[in-house]
């Protein structure tokens, strides 16, 4: 038991501090943004911090289940299931906002996803969960089909498919390749993220709860070189004078 908990406790004390690194880096970074496209960025520090505040508490869980406090394990728990049924709103807004452009839209879309976390939870903390803990994981089954349903329908497969949409949509259309790149590979590794996040928290396979959580800390890594890139990858993809307005208005393309 002690192998696999700690490396559980250490993957998700590292997905933490990496998201919380990442939320803190991109608002320091505000000054290089135009007005327009701030309300892009703040969305995106607040999707991380979120990811940092589900992670905060489940580091404490996983603590709580290698000293066998299971009541602890089980507060944790509920605790995560906060920012975990939110994350999933300034997601919506930013996608929203990439592609409109208007914040009332945005934040009108982002407040039916709010609405959706709140039902989420609402049935989760009425139906309660069953909790197994084994020597790699703490894992937590949800009695609610209702919140489960919830949270996969209106939490997970409309952002997904906002993203894949918006995927399309970029490489569509004829776009400079400092902004293909700056909205392309951090959307591929926040639905990398946000996908391994539901596998994290609906999975009853302990060795597959590590897994996802590694690949949550993956695509943390990965969205992190997708803002800043290494000098090499800048020269390499030709993004040298890489700069992090959504709008900017550029003449070089692919």
């Amino acid at each position: 038991m002690i192998s696999g908990l700690l490396l559980n406790i250490t993957i998700c004390f590292a997905i933490t501090l990496s998201s919380f690194a990442f939320a803190w880096v991109l608002a320091r970074s505000e000054p290089e943004h135009g007005e327009k496209s701030k309300p892009a960025l703040w969305a995106l520090v607040m999707f991380w911090t979120l990811v940092g505040f589900t992670y905060l508490p489940t580091t404490i869980r996983m603590i709580a289940a290698y000293m066998q406090n299971y009541e602890l394990d089980l507060m944790m728990y509920n605790l995560a299931a906060i920012p975990f049924a939110f994350v999933s709103v300034p997601l919506v807004y930013f996608i929203i906002y990439v592609i409109v452009g208007d914040k009332k839209v945005s934040g009108y879309v982002s407040f039916v996803f709010m609405v959706f976390g709140a039902a989420y939870l609402t049935f989760l903390y009425s139906n309660g969960v069953n909790s197994t803990v084994t020597e790699w994981a703490s894992l937590f089954s949800v009695n609610s089909d209702i919140a489960i349903n919830i949270y996969l329908m209106g939490l997970f497969v409309v952002p997904t498919a906002m993203i894949l949409g918006l995927l399309l949509i970029i490489l569509l259309q004829r776009v400079p390749k400092r902004l293909r790149y700056r909205t392309t590979l951090p959307l591929v590794a926040i639905s990398f993220v946000f996908d391994f996040m539901l596998t994290d928290m609906i999975t009853n396979i302990d060795v597959m709860q590590v897994f996802a959580r590694l690949f949550v800390l993956i695509g943390t890594v990965q969205a992190f070189l997708a803002y800043f890139p290494p000098l090499t990858l800048q020269e390499k993809l030709g993004i040298q004078e890489y700069q992090y307005d959504f709008y900017e208005e550029d003449d070089e393309t692919e």
